[in-house]
């Protein structure tokens, strides 16, 4: 007959103890297989979400949003700048330029209309404004500039940041802004 080992006399002399430590392993153990099995679900909701994402991106599947909001998103009127001759058009980006900065309270300086160069023999048509605006409605302007019809591209952003003073009115950005629109060209 052989002698026990030191661990079957361990065990042999604190049986308690040997109960404790293989429970506290099973615990162990069990708690790794079910953190792996939640890291294998989680990851294939993951993947479930990025396939969905990738069949609306390529037009397998319509878009969860309920029909009625698709109106909101899409703004309404022509993407070109409309007007019988160039000079009309122009005019009309101007307009839809100072719209916007009075919009956000600012003001216009003084203004350019570009007819000729090398984008309006392309059909485009550009406006260069310089303006003074407040820092936070910056970016309003800018999006309410490229998020509307006619679409809007900004070519050229300038911004001089504000002297630091006391008042209010000498808080205001000065801004260089050239943006330029497509003409739809004569009927």
């Amino acid at each position: 007959m052989s002698a026990p080992s030191p661990m079957q006399r361990a065990i042999a002399r604190f049986p308690k103890a040997a109960a404790g430590v293989y429970i506290s392993l099973v615990l162990l153990f069990g708690a790794g297989t079910w953190n792996a099995v939640a890291d294998l679900l989680d990851r294939r909701a993951d993947v479930a979400a990025a396939r969905n994402i990738l069949d609306q991106l390529e037009g397998r599947r319509p878009s969860p949003r309920n029909i009625d909001n698709t109106a909101e998103v899409v703004p309404a009127g022509s993407p070109l700048l409309e007007g019988p001759t160039v000079t009309v058009a122009g005019a009309a980006l101007l307009q839809r330029v100072a719209g916007a900065v009075t919009k956000v309270g600012g003001n216009i300086l003084s203004s350019q209309v570009e007819l000729q160069g090398v984008k309006s023999k392309a059909g485009f048509v550009g406006v260069i404004a310089s303006c003074e605006v407040d820092q936070l409605s910056l970016q309003t302007l800018l999006y309410d500039l490229e998020a509307a019809m006619p679409f809007l591209f900004i070519d050229q952003l300038v911004v001089q940041s504000p002297v630091a003073s006391s008042t209010a009115q000498e808080a205001r950005m000065r801004i260089l802004l050239a943006v330029s629109g497509r003409w739809q060209g004569a009927k």
